[in-house]
């Protein structure tokens, strides 16, 4: 009798260690992919440790077919569409999908997108033609043979407005998607804003002391090679030296110490699809208009 009490208490005190166990999720998206090869390579090195992780295409880019052949040799990976109303890049542009002609508003007089969401919406854009190309690309994605799992955008151009951020929801009801944002996310770049040289110490110490919920990480990786190192962002805010920042940020997160301290710290990995699946569409969250 005394064995089955002592049992029954152990029971009840590994439920109760359970039951009040932290649940600290981390969400890590690989921004950009499919926006040039050095970044496409460093997205792939990463998907090779088999870590769960989402990723955002940008499938308005000429490198994206490559992107996709890479996501489909790794299938672990939950893959977003990063929708796409800007070309930042000094000597590297790229145009919407549907072709300049069809939404003249939305390029400059080489058929660009403009760089930048402030010279995009002096442009006055029209509403109609935002919201046909975004749909060309979502519908570029989902003819890609992917399985696409969340939307997104790319430096904020698709939802500056609400009216605009109507828009992007709806499009993402009707396609059956998740967006990144929408499931109260703690939201952190750090490596981003980190100066060069620390990058791996911030990801590392902000992991360390990550609370409770959803942390959203994202990362910007790429490789520092000849392709990157001629990119110069035409934004005024952009970083110098962009090559070497996605290089750090790509070894920040290739550390094996991130993996020691997840484990130490039974931190959850996470990922879209399966945010998708756990919480759902319908118990997603609308962000304030000035977030993610």
């Amino acid at each position: 009798m005394l064995k089955k009490i002592i049992l029954i208490l152990s029971l009840v005190g590994l439920f109760s260690c359970s039951v009040n166990k932290p649940d600290v999720r981390y969400l890590l998206r690989l921004d950009d992919m499919g926006m040039c090869h050095s970044l496409n390579l460093a997205i792939e090195q990463f998907a090779q440790t088999g870590i769960p992780f989402s990723t955002s295409v940008m499938f308005a880019c000429p490198w994206y077919e490559e992107a996709v052949d890479i996501l489909k040799a790794n299938p672990h990976v939950a893959v977003g569409i990063h929708l796409t109303l800007n070309a930042e890049w000094a000597g590297y542009r790229w145009g919407p999908v549907l072709g300049a002609e069809a939404v003249p508003s939305l390029v400059d007089s080489n058929g660009h997108f403009f760089p930048s969401r402030t010279t995009l919406f002096a442009n006055n854009p029209d509403v109609g033609e935002i919201t046909r190309e975004l749909r060309a690309q979502i519908d570029r994605a989902m003819q890609s043979g992917l399985r696409i799992d969340y939307l997104d955008y790319h430096m904020g151009a698709a939802v500056q407005t609400l009216e605009l951020r109507a828009i992007v929801e709806g499009l993402a009801a009707e396609y059956g998607l998740v967006m990144s944002g929408y499931f109260e996310e703690l939201y952190s770049n750090i490596t981003y804003t980190a100066p060069l040289g620390s990058k791996t110490d911030s990801l590392l110490a902000h992991v360390g002391r990550m609370g409770e919920g959803l942390n959203l990480q994202v990362v910007h990786v790429g490789l520092d090679q000849p392709e990157m190192q001629a990119m110069e962002d035409l934004n005024e805010f952009g970083l110098k030296e962009m090559s070497k920042h996605r290089q750090q940020e790509l070894e920040a997160v290739l550390d094996p110490r991130l993996q020691e301290i997840i484990g130490n710290r039974t931190i959850r990995l996470v990922t879209y699809r399966t945010l998708a699946e756990e919480v759902g569409r319908e118990n997603m969250v609308r962000p304030k208009i000035d977030e993610y």
